[in-house]
């Protein structure tokens, strides 16, 4: 089997994602995809990755990882390791279209046949027109409130959103009520209003629903570590399922320290690229759940040595998704291949809007389970009806 041209989508529906299709010479096609800075990573595929791929007999997945390892770039999640990631993706969607098996049995699992899930609650244009982590990349809606609009609801009707998504039968929600805190001063402190503004938000949940929701508090990396351990105290009677990324996670001392402090569990990872840059973590203590993103870590052939590296230290897994629905598709794949799979984050407001206008196939989910596709590779596809810009490198 031959790389025979590579083809890059970029929907008009969400700007920072980017697909790629790999065709073979006997008529198969791989599809991989990456998230954030799309023109940045289509480029570098074109430009650097497909004069390596076309042609090469036989381009498995871990070959071609160390292939097309960079020399510089490889530690950081920026253009490199994402673009290879995508890559990567698509050659393992390939492999499966091959032999005629999952992704999930492929790397000798399933495991399970499905898993829990949670609800992050992001809105239908969460992260949609620039790569940084802030409010104004939120897309908050205008008057004009549409369906799942889940950050404008937690951040204002959070007993409300609590409840209807406890009566969907889902029983996991993921917030982020401190970030435009962090915001007014780089998250060095945070003061008493903003503190309690946070707080409020989950207090309202625990006082419509009780502990029968799970809630995960995301931090985005954005605070220091006198902060962090400030919201964390002040969060402990609320009993979080974990707070996800208190610290930037390369602060592996910071985390270490963090977690000897605090009595709540430290999930982080999805900006933590590659197995050193886990390891320190692991081997100091300061993580209790990896949520490692398959993509943007290099691809699958990279997360599952992640995987075992966890497990070794008895911390589970659970993949970070809130892009694309081949991201979700293959964290599917991966976390239910594993023993230490723990649970599968999802966005409804993704899944049940913009995903579907671009692909089908991906997976199946019902109340706050997800069940693994047995169709081989990763078992989604693209629409044939996309508004998408193209580009496209062959033989």
């Amino acid at each position: 089997m031959k790389i025979v041209a590579i083809e890059t989508l970029r929907p008009d529906v969400q700007s920072n994602l980017c697909f790629l299709r790999l065709h073979t010479d006997d008529g198969l096609t791989g599809l991989g995809e990456s998230f954030f800075g799309s023109a940045a990573v289509e480029a570098y595929v074109h430009d650097a990755i497909a004069p390596v791929l076309l042609g090469i007999a036989d381009p498995a997945p871990q070959r071609m990882a160390a292939t097309l390892a960079p020399y510089v770039g490889f530690q950081g999640g920026g253009v490199e390791t994402r673009a290879n990631g995508a890559v990567d993706i698509a050659l393992w969607d390939l492999l499966g279209k091959q032999t005629g098996r999952s992704i999930a049995q492929l790397l000798g699992g399933p495991v399970r046949d499905s898993i829990r899930t949670y609800n992050t609650c992001a809105g239908a244009r969460y992260v949609s027109t620039t790569s940084r982590q802030n409010s104004e990349n939120w897309g908050l809606p205008g008057e004009d409130r549409g369906r799942y609009e889940d950050l404008d609801a937690f951040l204002h009707r959070p007993a409300e959103l609590a409840r209807e998504l406890l009566d969907e039968g889902i029983t996991g929600m993921k917030i982020w009520p401190f970030d435009t805190a962090a915001e007014a001063n780089n998250g060095v402190d945070i003061d008493t209003a903003g503190l309690a503004a946070g707080i409020g938000v989950v207090e309202a949940i625990r006082a419509e629903v009780g502990f029968q929701l799970d809630v995960m508090i995301e931090l985005h990396g954005l605070w220091n570590r006198h902060a962090a351990t400030k919201i964390a105290r002040a969060l402990a009677d609320l009993r979080p399922y974990w707070i996800e990324d208190p610290l930037r996670p390369d602060a592996a001392g910071g985390l270490a320290a963090l977690r000897d402090d605090i009595d709540i569990p430290i999930a982080t990872g999805e900006t933590c690229i590659g197995r050193r840059g886990f390891l320190p973590l692991l081997q100091n203590g300061g993580v209790d759940v990896v949520t490692v993103d398959i993509g943007w870590t290099g691809g699958i052939t990279e997360a599952v040595k992640i995987a075992s590296l966890a497990d070794v230290y008895t911390v589970p897994i659970a993949p970070h998704d809130c892009t694309g629905p081949v991201s979700l598709a293959v964290a599917v794949q991966v976390v239910t291949s594993q023993p230490n799979g723990l649970i599968q984050e999802t966005a409804r407001s993704f899944v049940r809007t913009w995903y579907g206008e671009l692909a089908t196939g991906f997976p199946e989910l019902t109340g706050d389970t997800v069940t693994v596709p047995t169709a081989p590779g990763h078992g989604v596809s693209l629409r044939d009806d996309i508004v998408a810009s193209t580009r496209r490198s062959q033989l």
